[in-house]
C-alpha cells in the first residue's frame, strides 16, 4: 500500500468517526430535548394481555416497559410482584398500565359479602346429585327449597313434604361466587396450580340468600335432619310465589282414585259420541178381536 492509499484510508476512517460523533451528538441532543419536555424514563408494569374484571392476576399477564414520567399514570405499579395474586377490580386492556387503584387483595369486595342484599343473610346448605338437580346450578340461579320432615309423635309419626322457601337466589356453588371468574388457586405441596371451576360439579354445598327468619328455619332443619332438604330449579323470569299445601301419603292415596274417576268421566262423552244411534223398531200392527193388543 503506497502513501496516497494510506492517507486516503485514514481520511476515510476519520470521516467515519466524525460522522459517528455527529450522529451521537445529534441523538444525545434530541434525547435531552425529549427528557426536558417529557421527563426521564422509568419502569412501569403494563398488561401483557386483556385482564377481565375480578380475574386473579398472574405473571403471564404482566410485562415491564419504560415510559417517560409524563406518560406514566399516577399510582402505576413498577414491580410485577406488587400485582401478582391480586384481583382486577375493573377490566384492564393489553398495554394499559397496572394501577394500584384497579387491583386489590381478595377480600370482602371481591368475594361474597357485597353480594348479599341488605337485611338478608347467606346460608350454606349441603346438596348432592339427587337433592341438587344433578348439580346443574350456577351462582345467580333462582331455586325453591323443599323439605321432607317427619311430623308428630310416636306412634302417629307421618312424613310431610313442604315447600319451605321460594324464589331464592343462589349466591355461590361451593367456592364459586357470582362476581368472580371461575378460577381457583390451589397449592399441592410446593407447587401452585389454577383450577378451572367452569362446569365443575365437585362442589357439595350451595350458599343461598335468606331473611333472618328463613335462615333460622333452615339452620334448625340442618341441625336436626340435614338430608331432608331438596332443591328445585326455577326459570330466571319466574318470580311467582304460591302457597302449596303439605303433601302426605294419605293425600297421595286420596288423590289417586279421584284422578282415575276424572279420567273415566273424561272418556265417557267421547265414547258416547262415537257409539252409533240405535235403529228405530217397526211398529207392530194391532190385532182385532178378543186377543187384540191392550
Amino acid at each position: 500500500m503506497n502513501q496516497n492509499e494510506t492517507r486516503t484510508l485514514w481520511i476515510s476512517v476519520g470521516a467515519a468517526l466524525f460522522a459517528v460523533f455527529l450522529l451521537y451528538s445529534y441523538t444525545e441532543q434530541k434525547s435531552r430535548e425529549v427528557m426536558d419536555q417529557y421527563g426521564k424514563k422509568s419502569r412501569v408494569v403494563v398488561a401483557a394481555k386483556d385482564i377481565n374484571e375480578m380475574e386473579t392476576i398472574d405473571e403471564t399477564m404482566l410485562k415491564i416497559v419504560e415510559r417517560p414520567d409524563s406518560f406514566r399514570e399516577p399510582n402505576a405499579v413498577s414491580d410485577p410482584e406488587m400485582a401478582v395474586g391480586l384481583v382486577a377490580l375493573a377490566p384492564i386492556k393489553e398495554g394499559e398500565q397496572i394501577l394500584e387503584s384497579k387491583i386489590m387483595k381478595p377480600g370482602p369486595v371481591t368475594g361474597l359479602a357485597l353480594q348479599v342484599a341488605p337485611s338478608k343473610r347467606a346460608v350454606t346448605i349441603p346438596i348432592d346429585e339427587m337433592r341438587g338437580v344433578s348439580k346443574l346450578i350456577n351462582p345467580g340461579d333462582r331455586i325453591d327449597i323443599v323439605t321432607a320432615l317427619d311430623v308428630g309423635k310416636p306412634p302417629n309419626i307421618r312424613r310431610e313434604i313442604k315447600t319451605l322457601m321460594q324464589d331464592v337466589t343462589v349466591l355461590a356453588t361451593g367456592v364459586r361466587v357470582v362476581n368472580e371468574l371461575p378460577r381457583l388457586f390451589e397449592r399441592m405441596g410446593r407447587d401452585d396450580y389454577i383450577k378451572n371451576l367452569r362446569g365443575d360439579t365437585s362442589f357439595t354445598t350451595l350458599t343461598v340468600e335468606a331473611t333472618p327468619e328463613e335462615a333460622q328455619r333452615l339452620i334448625y332443619i340442618l341441625s336436626t335432619s340435614p338430608g331432608s332438604i331438596f332443591i328445585t330449579l326455577r326459570h330466571p323470569s319466574d318470580h311467582v310465589k304460591k302457597k302449596y299445601p303439605s303433601v302426605t301419603v294419605e293425600g297421595l292415596a286420596d288423590e289417586a282414585p279421584a284422578a282415575m274417576i276424572q279420567q273415566q268421566l273424561a272418556r265417557q262423552p267421547a265414547a258416547a259420541a262415537a257409539a252409533p244411534a240405535p235403529a228405530p223398531q217397526p211398529e207392530k200392527p194391532k190385532r182385532k178381536g178378543p186377543f187384540r193388543d191392550l
